[in-house]
């Protein structure tokens, strides 16, 4: 298979940034650099890889701190999330201050996500899939060749995402897991923002707040 990925933990929440490539083309996307952008260049040099755009998969600072050094470092486009997340991106510098954060201005990107949108890897295409709950504007990522699947902070290995922040709804968000990400197939492999990997088979069967 020739899409190929690798986790960078940054920032102090140790949130899963993924750099995403196709083997074929050696052309790569970063998904989510929430911060330590030192140590994402230095894992692109390490494989040699050629960035064409970063992707976000929602607003939250610990998933986008770094995407705008990062922009200008590579001199590619931010793409995502979906635009229900902009007052996230705004309020960046606010958010900066609640999580104790170097200080983060708002953002928008040059391309905002919507369901059905294709993102291009390479010769390889990821899917995006709306996905509120945790955020308004959230995506998840989804290869169906490679039954791999980027899902932000949607669903974790035993856990959900959190619905208490603005325009977060549990109700939403376990409607947005159960009718987008479960259809996509038990054997998928997810990639959450923080955490180990886990399928949607096994949250299917052991977690306790969506399993069917």
């Amino acid at each position: 298979m020739s899409l190929q990925y690798t986790i960078v933990p940054v920032t102090s929440y140790q949130q899963n940034c993924s750099i995403v490539w196709c083997d074929e083309t050696h052309q790569a996307v970063v998904v989510d650099p929430g911060g330590d952008i030192e140590v994402i260049l230095e894992k692109l040099s390490a494989l040699q890889l050629e960035v064409t755009e970063i992707i976000l998969t929602h607003g939250h600072l610990d998933h986008v701190g770094g995407a705008q050094a990062l922009s200008d470092a590579l001199n590619v486009t931010i793409v995502g999330p979906h635009k229900e997340d902009a007052f996230w991106l705004e309020a960046l510098p606010q958010q900066s201050d609640m999580f104790g954060f170097p200080m983060t201005p708002s953002l928008e990107p040059q391309r905002w996500l919507d369901e059905g949108d294709t993102i291009t890897v390479g010769n390889e295409t990821l899917n995006v899939w709306h996905t509120p709950g945790h955020t308004p504007g959230h995506v998840i990522l989804h290869h169906p060749e490679s039954k791999m699947a980027f899902v932000g902070d949607v669903l974790f290995k035993g856990g959900v995402g959190r619905s208490d922040f603005p325009r977060g709804n549990h109700a939403t968000l376990v409607a947005s897991i159960k009718n987008k990400l479960w259809p996509l197939g038990n054997d998928v492999t997810f990639v959450p923002g923080h955490g180990p990997l886990s399928t949607f088979g096994h949250e299917r069967k052991t977690n306790p707040f969506v399993a069917d």
